[in-house]
């Protein structure tokens, strides 16, 4: 019984003096706490920007697939969407990440949280159109008719009619490529921003104890994507609840 305690005691004391060297010993701990803050700072535009983008190629390619009289203006509207989508999807977002901050951007002095919601946004924005694009050619073509029948035009059928019941459809999938983005930004450090996995790697270079700091930071990813998948779920069901 006193050797099991006397493990137990050296266990402790060792945990104790990991915990205090990687996060209590020179305030170690704020760089997981910026780290976070930048993390989430990219996230929140990255969905912001890739939402817009999505809603927009989305209406651009369903419109050309329901609509009969097919101009030439929508006709190289949705080739250059499927363009940006087989591109978008095609190429690693690192890879992208890498083209837009070191290329793209390279002589501008530009902000690294917005290069980074940038490219970040425009990956997502091409898995957040097909994921809209699939809820509204999942509606049936009897609610445009009826849209009409009130007197609507596409536009306005569109916006009060066919976006809400998809919304509801794709909000499972959408709530994933949302989840899937935040951990996409763990990436974010190959362009030197002190995310939170950045701030994960500069504990462990200082101490040369990697399992703790990342270990950490795993924590916080993982109570970010419960946090979030619990928001989702009650966000759908309160939808359901309301069409009864």
């Amino acid at each position: 019984m006193v050797v099991y305690n006397s493990v137990i005691v050296d266990w402790w004391n060792k945990v104790s003096r990991s915990f205090y060297q990687n996060f209590i010993d020179a305030n170690r701990w704020k760089y997981l706490y910026n780290g976070l803050g930048v993390t989430l700072q990219i996230a929140f535009f990255a969905v912001l920007l890739g939402i817009a983008i999505g809603v927009i190629v989305s209406s651009i390619r369903s419109t050309y697939e329901l609509n009969d009289k097919r101009g030439p203006v929508l006709r190289f509207g949705n080739f250059l969407c499927k363009i940006y989508i087989t591109v978008i999807r095609g190429t690693p977002v690192l890879l992208q990440l890498l083209i837009i901050y070191f290329v793209i951007f390279a002589s501008v002095r530009i902000d690294k949280v917005l290069t980074a919601s940038i490219a970040f946004g425009i990956n997502s924005g091409a898995y957040v159109a097909e994921i809209f694009r699939s809820g509204i050619m999942s509606i049936d073509k009897g609610q445009f008719e009826a849209g009409r029948s009130l007197g609507l035009n596409y536009l306005q059928t569109m916006r009060y009619i066919i976006l809400p019941q998809a919304f509801k459809n794709i909000l499972p999938a959408l709530g994933n490529e949302f989840i899937v983005l935040i951990k996409e930004t763990s990436i974010a450090g190959y362009i030197g921003m002190h995310d939170l996995t950045k701030g994960a790697d500069i504990i462990r270079s200082q101490t040369y104890a990697p399992f703790p700091p990342l270990l950490a930071a795993g924590i916080i990813y993982l109570v970010i994507v419960v946090g979030l998948t619990s928001l989702v779920t009650r966000l759908e069901r309160r939808l359901r609840s309301s069409d009864h």
